[in-house]
């Protein structure tokens, strides 16, 4: 394991590097230029142009990446050209709040989606089978500010049971408070990832159920209960492993749409406004922290893939 372990940590680092150049290249080539935002229409040519040199935004590309990733590799994310404050305490705290939504709506994936997914395989071609992939799709087919606005016109300001926005209420709050808003967010981001495994969970446990040593475990006693959980789970994991993994990705990636309707202080948030100011530093630091967190997400999902079926740590 140790030896599959560091093959695929070596892997990783050619995947960083050339998603570090696409940051950086990708925010550079685009159009606009952060001294003009900052100061503003009525600045003269000269004064941009010292602001350019003392951001060293004159430099070749290849110079200001090479500085940048020199930066980054000795844990220095910049200072923010907005806020004039140093960019990974910033991120960080905003990512930490992104991190609780993304928990909170793999919570909620998890358990419905794949709980239903294994109980429509098991009452297959059913009433609650039919029922449960009915729901699936909607799930699908929902868009997530369209679930999030019904949930605040529903809940919010209808029954009035939980809060529309925020993460805390405006005097503070404990555990409690956080749980109470973090609800409606954290099902309208799960939604759609709930409803995915709930379909693929259902198809990978139709296919294990159908094969031979489903029916050899049946013949010799084994209870169903057993034959579910122990034999054709065990089997269908890698797919809903796969399923799930990348839905993490989806997660922690797609919750700005989620962030924005309830007004959650996330990651998200921040990088709409420092795209909107060109804030490099920022912008950069906040999509290089998410492709780290996805890599090594797929790292995770690699291991558990190892622990599951131990053959593929030898292939």
């Amino acid at each position: 394991m140790r030896n599959y372990l560091l093959k695929r940590l070596a892997q990783t680092i050619p995947v960083l590097f050339g998603i570090s150049v696409l940051v950086f290249s990708m925010l550079h080539l685009a159009p606009g230029d952060p001294a003009d935002l900052l100061l503003g229409p009525d600045a003269t040519p000269e004064a941009v142009a010292e602001l350019r040199s003392d951001m060293g935004l004159d430099r070749p590309l290849v110079v200001q990446y090479g500085a940048w990733a020199g930066r980054i590799l000795q844990g220095d994310f910049g200072r923010s050209v907005v806020l004039n404050r140093a960019v990974l305490p910033e991120i960080l705290k905003r990512f930490k709040n992104t991190a609780i939504l993304t928990a909170g709506a793999l919570v909620f994936a998890v358990i419905f989606g794949i709980g239903i997914g294994i109980l429509a395989a098991v009452f297959h071609q059913t009433a609650f089978d039919s029922t449960a992939m009915l729901v699936a799709l909607a799930g699908l087919s929902m868009p997530t500010f369209f679930t999030g606005i019904a949930g605040i016109l529903i809940f919010a300001m209808g029954m009035q049971v939980l809060p529309s926005s925020g993460m805390y209420p405006a005097r503070g709050g404990d555990f409690f408070d956080l749980l109470r808003h973090l609800v409606m967010p954290a099902i309208t981001l799960g939604a759609v990832s709930a409803a995915i495994l709930a379909r693929m969970t259902r198809s990978a446990m139709l296919e294990v159920i159908q094969q031979d040593f489903i029916r050899t475990a049946r013949a010799k006693g084994v209870s169903e209960r057993g034959v579910v959980w122990v034999h054709a789970l065990r089997n269908a994991a890698i797919t809903i492993v796969t399923v799930l993994g990348m839905q993490i990705g989806y997660l922690l990636g797609g919750s700005v749409i989620t962030e924005a309707v309830f007004s959650w202080p996330g990651l998200g948030q921040m990088m709409v406004r420092a795209i909107q100011a060109r804030d490099y530093p920022t912008v950069q630091g906040g999509v290089l922290l998410i492709a780290m967190s996805f890599v090594f997400i797929n790292l995770a999902v690699d291991l558990i893939y190892a622990w599951i079926d131990p053959r593929i740590r030898y292939s």
